[in-house]
């Protein structure tokens, strides 16, 4: 939406023109809304050495889904990552996908926006783009390329797997406090591919569980547990450089990827009913936690630290067992990892259960060795396996930000 056009909020005459820290609205561009909470920003930018989407305080809504590559020419493939760029840069910041709109340019073709997210404003939509180990193969001249990191995760113990919603060529991770907007992202982006790249299957999220700044509260999962107290947050800067960016020298095949990350997704159904019949002293010895303050066995507030050499009476106070303790950073030479999951509720199964769970995304430098060692404790330890099932997974290297005039992992085609 170039020169006079407005955006789509400007379509129905809202707002004052907004400006975020790291996120104002285009010049020239008209309408726009408030933030969804006093202190944060209406919209982020798209564009920065990092990717939105990461470390940003993450959004109460997500659309996430993974691609495969339909055609098998590069030049297909870069042009369609160059219109993903373009595309997404418009609607973070409020605009159409297109610079056609939803409702102006040829009557009797398509339209170059959707249209559903007309009147909304950016609801703080960041979309995130990565590149599965699937892309690397021989069809684009990319296998030379693929990070010693970018292998496809082991099946670990306990998995079942459903291959159609696993892996994938490509994803987008749309994160946004209004589920329409999420949606309207992923559904134009993905009519925008047609004939290049088709969905391979798509999950809709709500309710973060987990904190990635230390302006949020805690949230809760859908076991009604605060999820996540222990998260990397932002502002740790020097934790996050140790252990979400991928740096320059970690892999000369993959130098491309310097400044970026690897996303992790695992689908995570939770065997609600089951669960709902524990008793809350077992619910708790499980966990590791209080269920209300969210303190560890033992302490008192949430942000105590785990004691895992306490004991009462001749038992440890927080159990061997306790999912606190099998995946503490401590329990794996101090592996850590940003987390961005959130609960879904997709219906219920054949047998009048909530199809229901978390939809875990973990950013993590290398999974090799702060994802995969945890994973494998989990499925070996942890006494939560039992109410849980994991039926998706995909790993997908997410390259840096793009710069003004650049596309979305330009340097990996350079």
């Amino acid at each position: 939406m170039a020169g006079a056009r407005v955006s789509r909020r400007g379509l129905l005459g809202g707002g004052v023109a907004a400006a975020g820290a790291a996120g104002a609205y285009a010049a020239g561009r008209a309408g726009a809304a408030e933030p969804s909470s006093a202190s944060g920003p209406a919209s982020y930018a798209f564009r920065g050495e990092h990717q939105a989407g990461i470390v940003t305080p993450a959004q109460d809504r997500l659309h996430f889904a993974a691609f495969d590559v339909t055609t098998t020419d590069r030049d297909e493939l870069v042009g369609l990552l160059r219109d993903w760029t373009e595309a997404a840069e418009r609607m973070t910041q409020g605009g159409y996908a297109g610079e056609g709109g939803a409702v102006e340019g040829d009557p009797f073709l398509p339209p170059d926006d959707t249209g559903e997210a007309i009147g909304l404003p950016p609801s703080r939509l960041t979309i995130t783009f990565g590149f599965g180990p699937s892309l690397f193969d021989d069809r684009f001249g990319l296998a030379d390329r693929r990070p010693a990191s970018l292998q496809r995760l082991p099946h670990f113990p306990a998995d079942d797997l459903d291959p159609a919603v696993s892996d994938g060529d490509l994803c987008v991770q749309a994160c946004a406090d209004d589920p329409q907007v999420a949606v309207h992202a992923i559904r134009n982006l993905a009519r925008i591919g047609f004939g290049r790249a088709a969905v391979r299957w798509s999950q809709l999220g709500f309710g973060r569980t987990s904190s990635t700044s230390t302006t949020q509260s805690t949230a809760r999962n859908l076991f009604g547990f605060k999820d996540g107290t222990a998260n990397v947050k932002a502002e740790e800067t020097g934790v996050v450089d140790t252990h979400v960016w991928v740096g320059a020298d970690d892999d000369a095949a993959g130098a491309w990827l310097a400044d970026g990350s690897y996303l992790v997704a695992r689908r995570i159904n939770m065997q609600i009913e089951v669960w709902d019949r524990q008793p809350l002293a077992d619910q708790e010895a499980f966990v590791g936690r209080t269920k209300g303050e969210g303190a560890p066995l033992g302490g008192t507030r949430e942000a105590d630290l785990p004691d895992f050499d306490a004991v009462t009476g001749t038992s440890p106070t927080i159990p061997v067992d306790a999912h606190v303790r099998v995946v503490h950073p401590s329990m794996h030479q101090g592996a850590q990892m940003l987390r961005r999951g959130y609960n879904f509720v997709d219906g219920t199964d054949a047998l009048g259960g909530l199809n229901a769970g978390l939809f875990f995304i973990a950013f993590v430098r290398d999974p090799a060795t702060h994802f995969v060692p945890v994973q494998n404790a989990m499925a070996k330890d942890d006494a939560l396996m039992e109410y849980l099932k994991f039926t998706g997974s995909a790993l997908f290297a997410v390259p840096p930000g793009t710069q003004p005039g650049e596309h979305v992992g330009q340097a990996l085609f350079a």
